[in-house]
């Protein structure tokens, strides 16, 4: 069941559609995708709605197939975690909390997590005249063998679907729906 769940999140990654941020980088060992975007909400709603995950993120992407089994304690140490039937998963690790200014956790989302690659994504917020300034930034890195040259662009798809998700929730308080195929 377990290897049917990584296929499956692999295929969904290779498959996403979305907004394309930019691949700042991407090499074998390495990749950095970057993005800025004005979020039409002030710094703490959106802060709140980052952690608010289970009403944002695409169910498409998760193990369960359910957003909602999906949790973010937004505090040092807080787990992103996933949680359905006898199952879970953690998705990653908040490094740094810093409400209505940042949030950086640890994490190789989906296949990146057996590939045992190591990551690191921080959402920076700052107050702009229409909402917030946010700043995106994931930073994986692994062994050449690792390949991440060639799963950037997909990974880039994934992302950029999440903060296009989230921007809808932070500026209306809604869900974005989840396609369906």
């Amino acid at each position: 069941m377990r290897s049917q769940a990584v296929a499956a999140a692999i295929l969904l990654l290779l498959v996403a559609p979305g907004g394309r941020a930019e691949v700042k980088e991407a090499a074998p060992d390495h990749l950095l995708i970057q993005d800025s975007r004005t979020i039409h909400a002030p710094p703490d709603k959106l802060y709140a709605a980052l952690a608010d995950i289970g009403h944002w993120w695409n169910s498409e992407h998760t193990y369960s197939g359910d957003a909602s089994h999906l949790s973010l304690k937004a505090e040092a140490g807080g787990c992103f975690c996933e949680r359905w039937d006898n199952q879970s998963v953690e998705h990653g690790r908040v490094i740094w909390a810093a409400p209505g200014h940042a949030l950086r956790l640890s994490t190789a989302l989906g296949p990146l997590q057996s590939m045992a690659v190591t990551g690191v994504m921080t959402f920076t917020l700052k107050p702009a005249p229409e909402g917030t300034a946010l700043q995106f930034e994931y930073r994986v890195n692994g062994s050449g063998a690792s390949g991440l040259d060639k799963i950037a662009p997909a990974v880039d798809g994934v992302l950029m679907e999440q903060l296009q998700r989230l921007q809808r929730y932070a500026e209306t308080g809604r869900n974005a729906p989840t396609k369906k195929p």
